[in-house]
């Protein structure tokens, strides 16, 4: 991501990621960073040139049609109730992205996690990388989603480990796929908003 781009993190929660993309530059118009999180304690957590927003992640009306350039989503929507629900949030991720602009969906993988997956209380949603991708497929609104990348089993399903968890250690593990069909249930998948039909 360049430092102009405008860039949304969606439930955001501790701001891991929108607080490690590049600050804008002083003086640049552009090069949001948007933090979205239903809890009032993301303000905490949000660098100072983090914009922070409470609001659910299917109401971004505070953001212009077409005025994003990524969109990341990080181990959320198992937490969705309703499939619809997931739906609407697509939806309004659509509208809000830039035409090729990305979505970025980091996800855990039910197929690789089929008892873990219930363990927290607050796990509504079983996806796959497949049915993750049929419902960015059918999400439509003007324009559409093209998927271009479908990682199946990609990070580990949680950080929390007695392994050490050093810089280095964790470049090493995303510069190696073999090592990802070992240790990754989580899915990662890259769409991209393109023209489409009502």
């Amino acid at each position: 991501m360049k430092a102009s781009d405008d860039v949304l993190d969606l439930a955001a929660g501790y701001c891991d990621f929108i607080n490690n993309i590049a600050a804008p530059k002083t003086g640049q118009v552009r090069g949001r960073r948007i933090a979205v999180d239903l809890n009032p304690d993301v303000k905490r957590h949000a660098a100072d040139f983090v914009e922070v927003h409470n609001s659910p992640a299917q109401d971004l009306s505070f953001l212009e049609d077409g005025s994003i350039d990524s969109v990341f989503v990080s181990n959320f929507f198992e937490h969705v109730r309703e499939k619809d629900e997931i739906l609407a949030i697509l939806r309004e991720c659509l509208r809000v992205l830039k035409v090729d602009g990305k979505l970025m969906i980091l996800q855990p993988n039910i197929k690789y996690l089929p008892g873990e997956y219930w363990d927290f209380f607050d796990h509504y949603t079983p996806l796959t990388e497949k049915s993750m991708c049929e419902a960015l497929r059918i999400t439509r609104g003007g324009y559409v989603f093209s998927v271009s990348t479908v990682i199946d089993r990609f990070l580990p399903y949680t950080t929390k480990s007695r392994l050490p968890q050093y810089g280095w250690m964790i470049k090493l593990y995303c510069h190696c796929p073999l090592a990802w069909k070992v240790l990754g249930k989580q899915m990662f998948i890259v769409a991209h908003k393109q023209g489409g039909n009502n």
